[in-house]
C-alpha cells in the first residue's frame, strides 16, 4: 500500500529530476563567458603577454553580453593606458574594414580582443595573410568551461517564464479534472481573454496613453467576462446533464468565434509599453514577474485544495458523486465553482500572454487545452477524478517544458517533438491506470 501512494505522491517529482539530469547530460558542451566576466579575463591575459601599451583591435559580434565586453574592454585598455585603434561590433565585414583602416593608416596592430564567437571569424584567423602589414597580433579570447546549456540560469529562467500561462491555466485545470470532468475551453479562453484585455484599453482607458488603473480594471473585466462563460459551462453541466466533453467542445468553438468577431481578424496592439510589466517584467531579484504570480497562485491553490472544505469537496465530487451528494455535499455549486474557477485561471493566462506579447490576437492560446491536459495528467492528476495535486501539476508543466526545451537544445525537429509528446501523455495515462490496479489489488489483498 506504502509503494504505490509513494509513487502518486512523489513519482512526477522523481520523473522530474531524472529528466532533468537526463537533458543536462546531452546538452553539456564547452562554454565561454560574455559580458564584463570576459572582458575582466581578457584584460588579465592582455595584461600578462603585451604589457601596459599594446595597440589593440576589439571585434565583438551581437550576441547578448558582447557590447557589455567590448564597452568594458575599450575603457580599462584607455585608463591603462593601451591604445585603442578601433571597436568592430557586428558583422566579419564590420572587422574587416576596421583592419583596413588600420592598415591605410601605417599602424601596427599588437592585440586583437575578440569573443569566442568572433575568434572563429576568417578575418580575425586570416590576418597574418591578408594585412601582413599590420605584424603579427595576438588573438585574445575569455576562458572556455564545460557546463550543460540546459542549466544555464538564462535559460532556467526562459523555461519557467514561457510556462507561466499554461501553468496558470493548469490550476483550473486540475479542479476541472479532479471533479471527474474536462474543459476543452481554455485555450479560445485564452484567446478571448487577450482580444477583450487589448481592445477595452484600446477603445475605453485610453490606447497607449493608458493609465495603470484603466489597465488594471481592462483586466479585470476580461478575466470576468471568462469566467461567466464558464459560469454557462458549470450550468449546462449540472442543470441539464450534458456531458463537460461536449459542452465546453461547445464553448470552445464559441470562444474562438468570438475572439475572431471581436478582434476582426487583426491583432490589437495599442497598448502602452508599461502594460508588458506583467508578463515581461521582473522584480527586485530579477525573478520575471509572470513567474512570481504562478507561484503565488499555486501556493493559494494548494492552501485551497489541501486545508479547506471546498477542497474536500472537490475530490469528493470526483471520488464518488453519489455519494457525496448523499453525504450532504452540494454538488452542483461544486462542480459549477470548478467550471467557473477553470475559466477565470484561462482569462488570467490569456491577460498574461496579451501582457508578453504586448497585443491581443485570436491566434493565441491554440493546441493550449491539450498542453494543459497533458501536464495536469504527467502531474499524476487521474483522469478518473478524485485524485491530484497542485505540486503534481506544476511538476507536470516543467516536465513537459523540460522535455521541448531540450528537443529545441537538441535541435529535434518539431514534427518528432509532437511524436514525443504524444507518447509522453499515453505513458502518464498508462502509468495512472496500472497505479489504480496495484493499488486497488493491494487494498483487495
Amino acid at each position: 500500500m506504502k509503494k504505490p501512494r509513494f509513487l502518486a505522491d512523489y513519482g512526477p517529482i522523481l520523473v522530474l529530476l531524472l529528466l532533468c539530469g537526463f537533458m543536462s547530460v546531452v546538452t553539456y558542451s564547452e562554454q565561454s563567458s560574455n559580458g564584463t566576466t570576459a572582458a575582466e579575463q581578457v584584460l588579465a591575459s592582455l595584461a600578462k603577454q603585451c604589457g601596459k601599451s599594446p595597440r589593440v583591435l576589439i571585434a565583438v559580434g551581437v550576441q547578448p553580453g558582447d557590447a557589455d565586453f567590448a564597452a568594458k574592454l575599450e575603457r580599462d585598455l584607455v585608463a591603462s593606458g593601451a591604445t585603442v585603434l578601433a571597436v568592430a561590433q557586428g558583422e566579419p565585414r564590420d572587422a574587416r574594414e576596421a583592419l583596413q583602416k588600420i592598415a591605410a593608416s601605417g599602424s601596427t596592430l599588437d592585440a586583437i580582443c575578440c569573443t569566442a564567437v568572433t575568434q572563429t571569424w576568417l578575418v580575425i584567423t586570416d590576418i597574418k595573410a591578408d594585412f601582413p602589414s599590420l605584424g603579427e597580433p595576438s588573438v585574445f579570447t575569455p576562458q572556455s568551461f564545460f557546463w550543460p546549456n540546459f542549466l544555464k540560469s538564462e535559460n532556467l529562467l526562459n523555461i519557467a517564464n514561457q510556462v507561466a500561462v499554461i501553468a496558470v491555466i493548469a490550476i483550473g485545470m486540475t479542479i476541472v479534472i479532479i471533479t471527474g470532468g474536462i474543459d476543452l475551453s481554455v485555450g479560445s479562453l485564452v484567446a478571448l481573454s487577450a482580444v477583450l484585455v487589448a481592445a477595452f484599453i484600446r477603445d475605453f482607458a485610453g490606447g497607449v496613453q493608458a493609465s495603470f488603473g484603466g489597465m488594471l480594471l481592462a483586466c479585470i473585466a476580461a478575466i470576468v467576462l471568462c469566467g461567466s462563460i464558464g459560469a454557462v459551462s458549470g450550468t449546462m453541466i449540472t442543470w441539464f446533464a450534458i456531458p463537460p466533453f461536449i459542452v465546453t467542445l461547445a464553448m470552445m468553438l464559441i470562444g474562438s468565434g468570438l475572439a475572431y468577431l471581436l478582434a476582426m481578424g487583426q491583432s490589437i496592439y495599442q497598448i502602452p509599453d508599461s502594460f508588458v510589466w506583467l508578463g515581461r517584467g521582473a522584480d527586485l531579484i530579477g525573478f520575471p514577474n509572470a513567474v512570481v504570480l504562478m507561484l503565488v497562485l499555486y501556493a493559494l491553490a494548494h492552501v485551497l485544495m489541501a486545508r479547506t472544505t471546498l477542497g474536500r469537496y472537490l475530490y469528493a465530487v470526483g471520488g464518488n458523486t453519489e455519494a457525496a451528494r448523499l453525504s450532504g455535499v452540494p454538488v452542483k455549486r461544486v462542480l459549477l465553482f470548478a467550471y467557473i474557477a477553470s475559466a477565470l485561471f484561462a482569462g488570467l493566462g490569456g491577460v498574461i500572454m496579451a501582457s508578453q506579447l504586448k497585443s491581443g490576437s485570436a491566434t493565441y492560446g491554440t493546441m493550449y487545452e491539450l498542453y494543459v491536459i497533458a501536464a495536469v495528467v504527467v502531474g499524476g492528476t487521474s483522469l478518473s477524478g478524485g485524485e491530484g495535486k497542485m505540486l503534481g501539476t506544476l511538476t507536470g508543466v516543467f516536465t513537459i517544458a523540460v522535455i521541448q526545451n531540450g528537443m529545441n537544445l537538441t535541435n529535434v525537429e518539431s514534427y518528432t517533438q509532437k511524436v514525443v509528446l504524444g507518447l509522453v501523455i499515453l505513458g502518464a495515462v498508462l502509468f495512472d491506470k496500472v497505479r489504480q490496479r496495484v493499488t486497488t489489488f493491494t487494498s483487495s489483498g
